[in-house]
């Protein structure tokens, strides 16, 4: 592993540990050249995913491109990480279970829209907001109609 400081490819693995759930493994790595420290999180990978996008092209996917679009939608929200960590890894293997290698951008969104609303409502909103490209606070209503329309216990006082 290449130090992110100085380059060098001769870094140490100091500590390693299982993480999110037995999912991954972080190492907690060194470098002798420099003594920079860093954190690597290795983690399994059943096949290469490629997201095409609306206009055609393809990208590989990147789990941490979905993993910054939790977060900011999830900003200054009070969400566990741990929580944010599950919504992503679920959606990860959901993807990579599906037997595709190739999966549309809008399933992408889907499933982060579904991840969101089961973790808060805000962020699912500012998610959406930008997800489906609202233009003007009618498209806020609407979305909003839709989450007042679900029964929810409790929320009435």
């Amino acid at each position: 592993m290449r130090c992110p400081y100085c380059q060098s490819e001769d870094t140490q693995v100091k500590d390693s540990r299982p993480a999110e759930e037995g999912a991954a493994i972080r190492r907690r790595r060194v470098c002798p050249d420099c003594g920079g420290r860093f954190t690597t999180f290795e983690r399994v990978q059943l096949r290469e995913l490629v997201v095409v996008k609306k206009s055609g092209r393809k990208t590989p996917f990147d789990r941490d491109k979905l993993q910054r679009s939790f977060d900011i939608a999830l900003r200054k929200r009070n969400v566990e990480p741990a929580r944010i960590d599950r919504a992503v890894s679920g959606i990860v293997r959901q993807l990579e279970s599906s037997g595709e290698a190739e999966v549309a951008s809008s399933e992408v969104g889907r499933l982060v829209m579904e991840a969101l609303k089961s973790l808060d409502d805000v962020a699912y909103v500012r998610f959406a907001s930008v997800y489906r490209n609202f233009r003007e606070a009618r498209d806020f209503q609407e979305l909003l109609g839709e989450l007042g329309g679900e029964g929810r216990d409790g929320d009435a006082q």
